[in-house]
């Protein structure tokens, strides 16, 4: 083995430090990337086979993060080497080391970014508070985890990290100015998620009109689908302060009243009897109605040219009432159509007998 070693070595020591550092840092890093790919292959059928989710975050995370690590090693084992071989000096060596922990450091902040932002991607729809802090959770941590990276590699350098606080104590004020709006719409989102106004998937009304499903709850603003397919993006600030009307709180299901008129000369008793057979009869058949609700008929206004009455229909959700709403009338109309009950045309009518009577008695 020695004999073999032996030209090698000689070589060695006949040529360039430089050149031999590339071709020992070569060699080393396409032999530990070898590695790696056969133990996450062996490692990927074995997950795959026990349908292990815990593993299957442990493997995504750590990819990247694994590939930093082997170029941190790849330089730390070439330096000793080389430092065996062929005496550098100390600085040099110190220089490539420091370079070597930096970069582990920096692999172990990838693998704990991703590792998080994987897991609460994986655990998010099973979960109704991540479904509605999620984004704002992503963010606020991803930030929180590379400020405590910087400073941990600011100190695995060698600088001092306490004049760095205390810098960030005094510069921190001057960027909250800065960035006041910034930070109030960050606060709200905070504020919002918190509170729990409403939750991802909501069906809610602003105060300014807009109606939608809250799509997401970032951490500067909340997206709104609205029924067009636009979205409505509203600052976290805004919202925090608006007055909302959630839909889908504190449960999906709600009243759907529906107007209707009738002519003056109806028989009320067997209007409100008709209504009420038809309402039920759409209640009971309608893949979204409420089968079992007791609905009602309440007479309230003698209109100009009709009395009208508000039916109360109950549908699974907000949107779902257009549609119940819609079969509810066409079935009404066809039934007062076979009733002879007439829902009369906005018109205004005239008394002639009343009229004449008047005239004659002046």
């Amino acid at each position: 083995m020695e004999t073999l070693l032996e030209p090698l070595l000689n070589l060695a020591h006949n040529s360039p430090v430089w050149l031999v550092y590339i071709v020992l840092f070569v060699g080393v890093y396409f032999l530990l990337w070898s590695l790696k790919r056969i133990v996450f292959y062996g490692l990927n059928r074995l997950v795959i086979k026990t349908r292990f989710t815990f593993g299957e975050l442990l493997l995504a995370s750590s990819r990247r993060a694994l590939s930093v690590l082997l170029l941190a090693l790849t330089i730390s084992v070439t330096a000793i080497v080389i430092n065996d071989i062929s005496d550098i000096s100390k600085q040099v060596f110190d220089a490539i080391m420091l370079l070597s922990h930096i970069l582990l450091v920096v692999a172990t902040i990838i693998f704990i970014d991703k590792f998080s932002m994987l897991s609460i991607a994986q655990y998010k729809p099973n979960s109704p508070l991540l479904k509605t802090s999620g984004s704002l959770l992503q963010g606020s941590l991803r930030v929180l985890i590379f400020c405590i990276g910087i400073l941990v590699v600011l100190s695995t350098a060698g600088v001092s990290i306490t004049p760095v606080l205390a810098s960030l104590g005094i510069g921190s004020l001057a960027v909250a100015l800065a960035l006041q709006p910034t930070l109030e719409n960050f606060f709200s989102g905070i504020q919002i998620v918190a509170d729990k106004p409403f939750r991802v998937g909501d069906y809610i009304e602003l105060d300014s009109g807009e109606q939608g499903f809250v799509e997401k709850i970032g951490w500067r603003s909340t997206w709104i689908k609205m029924l067009p397919n636009n979205i409505v993006i509203m600052p976290n600030s805004l919202l925090a302060k608006s007055k909302v009307i959630n839909y889908y709180y504190p449960e999906k299901q709600l009243s759907v009243p529906v107007e209707v008129g009738v002519h003056y000369d109806s028989d009320l008793e067997r209007v409100e009897e008709v209504t009420l057979e038809v309402a039920r009869e759409v209640l009971s058949a309608h893949k979204w109605g409420i089968s079992d609700y007791e609905t009602f008929v309440v007479f309230h206004t003698f209109d100009s040219f009709s009395i009208n009455f508000t039916v109360m229909l109950r549908a699974e959700e907000y949107f779902n009432r257009f549609f119940i709403k819609s079969v509810f009338m066409k079935k009404l109309h066809e039934r007062f159509k076979q009733e002879g009950i007439i829902i009369p045309y906005p018109i205004t009518a005239l008394n002639m007998t009343q009229e004449k009577a008047e005239q004659t008695e002046m």
